[in-house]
């Protein structure tokens, strides 16, 4: 189940990117990427299922206490446990961030004016965020998994009240250093939650249970977006204060809800993953994760540059033309990424090799 909703994050932060984006010109010929959601009535409700990131630590933070208890198992060092994690994750970064950086600098010795990407599509690098957060998780899950190990609920409760706290000093006393503060325990809180889903099995739990969770978070949402005045879209929405920069309370009980969603369908997920038809594509999509989410926007660059190249015009408002064209911006990108999933896969592939220790 856990691979599934790994899986799954992947394929919903890449489509929404590609096909629920309304990206466009503005006028000093920059690329902006605003989504949709505010001219959906009702759109703001999908923002509850689709904002995906909370899930990502949730599953980073089961994957990584498993592997935590089989590294500790097999006597391996904290050191070598965070290294070993963070070399999945900084080796295919690098590589693309060095082809990146080799493309730009050819850009700027080349004759004529040269713009940096951060400069004329910041929306290209926005998603990158995530892998400098879970970087940070993953060198604190040795103290963090004890922490579980030896406190359980009790640590989950304390995250509560500081992200209460600070949530209060933020909104009340307009403290803008404790928004930022509150972010980080948001998805420290999301990703010790997903140490909560693997210590208490909750899968695996009563039927009543497992729809408490989802209770509390849909309750939680309720009290947020209707008695506190949270936006009540779970995505940075026009003429709406973003929940997720900096990332707030209403994330950690989305986080909540989530998780509850995921363990209720557990059971009936778990019946059809058995099946080679269903369970494929997820182990294919896990194998090429990082390469999809580090390159899917390259992809999506490359089509947006044959689309204006062939004389077509991006639509800044979602028009009907706009929709129509949904299907252009799934299948485009999708063939081009398939290319890059087979040039780069091997770096991911290389990345998750255990090192060979000297004198073996």
């Amino acid at each position: 189940m856990v691979d599934a909703a790994r899986a799954l994050c992947i394929v919903v932060v890449t489509l929404w990117h590609w096909t629920l984006s309304v990206t466009h010109r503005t006028a000093d010929g920059s690329l902006a990427m605003p989504n949709p959601i505010h001219a959906v009535a009702g759109g703001w409700l999908a923002t509850w299922v689709l904002q995906i990131m909370p899930v990502f630590f949730l599953v980073g933070g089961y994957a990584n206490l498993v592997g935590w208890q089989r590294a500790q198992a097999r006597g391996t060092t904290a050191g070598q446990f965070v290294r070993g994690r963070l070399r999945r994750l900084l080796w295919p970064t690098a590589v693309w961030a060095l082809l990146w950086l080799a493309g730009e600098l050819i850009a700027a010795v080349l004759p004529g004016p040269h713009r940096w990407m951060w400069e004329w599509f910041p929306g290209y690098l926005t998603p990158l965020w995530f892998l400098v957060v879970y970087g940070l998780l993953i060198a604190t899950v040795p103290i963090t998994a004890t922490l579980n190990a030896r406190y359980g609920a009790r640590v989950l409760v304390v995250l509560v009240l500081l992200i209460a706290f600070g949530s209060v000093a933020h909104r009340g006393a307009h403290l803008a250093w404790a928004g930022w503060v509150t972010a980080a325990l948001v998805w420290l809180f999301c990703h010790q939650l997903g140490y909560a889903w693997r210590s208490w099995d909750l899968g695996r739990r009563p039927l009543a249970q497992r729809l408490a969770v989802v209770g509390a978070g849909l309750a939680g949402l309720v009290g947020l977006t209707v008695g506190a005045g949270y936006s009540r879209s779970m995505v940075a929405t026009a003429g709406e204060e973003s929940n997720i920069f900096p990332t707030n309370a209403a994330i950690a009980v989305l986080a909540v809800f989530q998780l509850g969603l995921l363990v209720v369908v557990t059971p009936a997920a778990e019946r059809l993953l058995r099946r080679p038809t269903a369970w494929k594509p997820v182990v294919a999509v896990n194998v090429v994760a990082l390469t999809i989410f580090l390159w899917h926007m390259t992809a999506y660059l490359v089509v947006l540059w044959a689309y204006e190249g062939l004389g077509g015009t991006l639509a800044a408002e979602p028009t009907a033309g706009w929709w129509a064209q949904r299907w252009l911006w799934l299948l485009a990108p999708s063939a081009v990424m398939a290319v890059l999933a087979v040039l780069f896969a091997r770096v991911e592939l290389a990345a998750r090799r255990p090192r060979r220790q000297a004198g073996r």
